[in-house]
């Protein structure tokens, strides 16, 4: 059996190749990580945000596919000197595959895995810091959010299931 490429753009194949703020940062204010290890999608972002509630910095690790690396390089770059809040509206999964240039119908849960990362670490920020969360962050979780939190949830029933039987209980 054969494996066909997937028709990635080259803006996707740019950004896969030469990702924009990728590694750790070290004096991040707020680390959030979605995805499911199974695939092999997993992103964390790190975001350094000051007392404004500006985000100064953002960086991310990827460990998963071309769509994966480029939609989390490109809401990097997307959320560069924003507020949280103008992130938190702006920032959708649709909007970043039109920055891309497009995503094969197949990859558009990277977008989703990508923008639900930086939602949570958005959340989190509040969470950490405990105070009220603004009138502008709802209580509910967004769609992107959910998705996050699906694929994490498979993935511990997974590895839930995939570990070795323990050798007593035989």
């Amino acid at each position: 059996m054969s494996r066909i490429p997937l028709p990635y753009n080259q803006k996707v194949m740019d950004l896969f190749r030469n990702p924009k703020n990728l590694g750790k940062m070290e004096d991040a204010t707020v680390v959030a990580v979605a995805g499911n290890p199974a695939c092999g999608d997993m992103i964390t972002f790190y975001l350094k945000i000051n007392a404004q509630d500006i985000i100064e910095k953002a960086s991310f690790e990827s460990y998963g596919c071309a769509a994966n690396i480029a939609t989390s390089s490109i809401v990097t770059e997307m959320i560069k000197c924003l507020s949280l809040e103008k992130a938190w509206e702006d920032i959708t999964w649709k909007r970043v595959t039109e920055e891309i240039g497009g995503l094969p119908s197949v990859k558009f849960h990277c977008g989703v895995l990508a923008v639900g990362a930086l939602k949570r670490a958005i959340r989190q920020y509040f969470t950490q810091r405990n105070v009220a969360a603004p009138s502008w962050l709802p209580a509910e979780h967004t769609f992107e959010e959910k998705q996050a939190l699906e694929e994490e949830e498979l993935a511990k029933t997974l590895s839930k299931r995939m570990k070795p039987e323990d050798k007593a209980e035989k």
